[in-house]
């Protein structure tokens, strides 16, 4: 079941206006798409938070508009921890749309057994499916992950429907033995010591 919004107009697009509008509890957001005119609204920030917590990605508008919307973009403050603005777009629900999904690794690497670590090098990919089958998160499972390998995005296991935006040959994870700390102060040998300079020698060095 879609979650859903209880919406209002929204005026303010003022800065000022924009700050008292978020003290009182509510998110601006925009609504666009289907060549209609862009309207400005007001979201409630507690349906803000059970969204992202059930991670949804489409949402019923009740109130001052009655759409289905898919929830393009969030805008976060500086913190990562309250959310400032939406970005929604309309979306019927025979509809197919791009969207970027969290990539989870799955299994024992067969390198790790070797003296490899493996490395979650890409975390999400994008990906086109129908707008009511959009997946939480995509699965890719290393368990033939050798040591001194990677798998692409080819690997990802997609669901029925869905189909790679993201170019195949991306890297989504590796498996490699890691650097030792001795290897790693190797590199530095030969560098000049530094020495300080004397408090004499400090002070003419300033003075030029």
């Amino acid at each position: 079941m879609p979650e859903v919004f209880h919406v209002k107009l929204r005026e303010e697009t003022g800065t000022r206006k924009i700050r008292r509008l978020r003290d009182a509890g509510m998110v601006p957001a925009v609504l666009y798409g289907h060549g209609q005119e862009a309207v400005n609204l007001a979201l409630g920030n507690d349906e803000v938070k059970t969204m992202i917590r059930h991670g949804a990605r489409v949402v019923d508008l009740e109130g001052a508009v009655t759409e289905k919307a898919f929830v393009r973009e969030l805008q976060w403050d500086t913190f990562g921890r309250e959310v400032l603005h939406l970005d929604l777009t309309r979306v019927s629900l025979d509809e197919r749309v791009t969207v970027e999904v969290v990539v989870e690794l799955k299994g024992d690497a067969v390198g790790v057994k070797e003296g490899g670590v493996v490395e979650h090098v890409t975390h999400t990919v994008e990906v086109e499916c129908p707008v009511v089958a959009i997946p939480a998160k995509l699965i890719l499972r290393i368990t033939d992950l050798k040591l001194d390998d990677h798998m692409n995005a080819d690997r990802i296991e997609l669901p029925e429907g869905v189909t790679l935006v993201t170019d195949a040959e991306t890297v989504i994870a590796t498996c490699a033995k890691p650097v030792e700390r001795e290897e790693a102060a190797a590199g530095g040998e030969g560098e000049p010591e530094v020495i300080g300079r004397k408090a004499g020698e400090e002070e003419e060095a300033e003075e030029k």
